[in-house]
């Protein structure tokens, strides 16, 4: 699956210009919001009027107002299709695309015509097999230039997933990739910790750990299981008394 990804992200990347250049569409798609999101009712004009009113502020509470909305309306509609577990998936490898600043760029520039944003979409949604409801999902945030939460889609969007499945999520951060059967102890720890009925693993590659590995879970990663070789460095290095150590001439 992950080699599937990155050969898709890489053909996408391979199909986005260096530069911006305007295409003409000769066939323009219509996306109805109400038809295919019926609970989702957000207004961009007043959004933007919001932010210029409120300030950096207020405009960060809309824009993750905004974002639940939005992963509010996908996650209920999976679920009421019992296709929740296929757009939890769907919805990982739409955040690994928009992990390359490329994509992001490409799908963010006013300039660019939002018909040959689509084309580019389709193509990826071929490739990494997306549903053709996360497909069109990722057509409605590219039509309503709200490319820029897809990040805090994300967040809100597991969140809403975990409520519904009753799941944990644990981000197990290492230097190297940890086999399956380790992932697995860990779930099963992470879920006698919890008392959840579902535990569910994401990894993330961290350098800076030396070796060992992080786990966080909880309310927004609020609690840390640390078994890294950084903390005990740190730990050695504050029980340390520098003071008192001469050094020989």
């Amino acid at each position: 699956m992950a080699s599937a990804l990155q050969n898709a992200t890489a053909s996408l990347q391979s199909k986005i210009p260096p530069s911006a250049t305007n295409f003409t569409s000769s066939k323009p798609v219509n996306l109805s919001f109400s038809a295919t999101f019926p609970s989702l009712n957000l207004s961009t004009t007043a959004t933007t009027a919001n932010r210029r009113r409120g300030g950096s502020a207020l405009g960060t509470k809309m824009s993750a107002t905004a974002a639940g909305s939005y992963a509010s309306a996908l996650a209920d509609l999976a679920k009421s299709n019992n296709t929740l577990d296929a757009t939890a998936s769907d919805i990982d490898k739409i955040e690994s695309l928009f992990l390359n600043p490329a994509a992001h760029d490409f799908f963010a520039n006013p300039t660019i015509d939002l018909e040959k944003k689509r084309l580019v979409v389709d193509e990826f949604a071929k490739e990494s097999a997306l549903q053709p409801l996360t497909a069109n999902f990722i057509n409605i945030l590219v039509d309503a230039k709200r490319v820029d939460l897809i990040k805090d889609i994300v967040m809100e969007f597991e969140k809403a997933y975990n409520k519904m499945t009753d799941t944990q999520l644990a981000v197990v951060s290492s230097v190297v990739a940890l086999e399956s059967q380790h992932l697995a102890q860990i779930a099963k720890q992470v879920q006698k910790l919890t008392g959840a009925k579902n535990v569910r693993i994401k990894t993330v590659i961290d350098p800076s750990l030396v070796a060992g590995f992080t786990v966080r879970y909880g309310n927004s990663g609020s609690k840390l299981i640390d078994m890294s070789v950084k903390k005990q460095l740190e730990e050695i290095t504050a029980q340390l008394d520098l003071s008192d150590i001469e050094l020989a001439v």
